[in-house]
């Protein structure tokens, strides 16, 4: 069973910056590709930013060159760095691990579509 442990939401002013962390908890041999989606209210949860266990990155377009993900192997953690927020950004940001190799009760095996409990971010001035 993998829980995902989401930090680092808040109050934020226009401009000013965030970084989310995500960690991934259980007795975890290995994680594919995690992610960070958003949900603002009355809009449809959408793909924020994406890593694959190699380290290949994919963004949004609404936040390209100004939103950061990357990821500790080693601490099954992802992170979100988010500059220049704007009040658009506005959302709850949910975690994602589409599939981990783990521990299960009878033994090892491969587990799909994990979610955080999701975290508040507001940008507002």
């Amino acid at each position: 069973q993998v829980q995902l442990v989401e930090s680092g939401g808040g109050l934020v002013q226009p401009g000013g910056s965030l970084r989310l962390s995500c960690a991934a908890s259980g007795i975890i041999f290995s994680i594919n590709a995690m992610g960070w989606y958003r949900q603002a209210p009355g809009k449809q949860r959408e793909l924020v930013a994406a890593i694959t266990s190699g380290g290949s990155t994919n963004y949004a377009d609404s936040v390209k060159g100004r939103f950061t993900i990357s990821r500790d192997n080693a601490k099954n953690t992802v992170y979100l760095q988010m500059n220049s927020l704007k009040p658009e950004d506005t959302a709850v940001y949910y975690c994602n691990v589409d599939w981990a190799v783990v521990a299960g009760k009878t033994g090892v095996r491969r587990e799909y579509d994990y979610w955080g409990q999701g975290t508040q971010v507001t940008v507002s001035s």
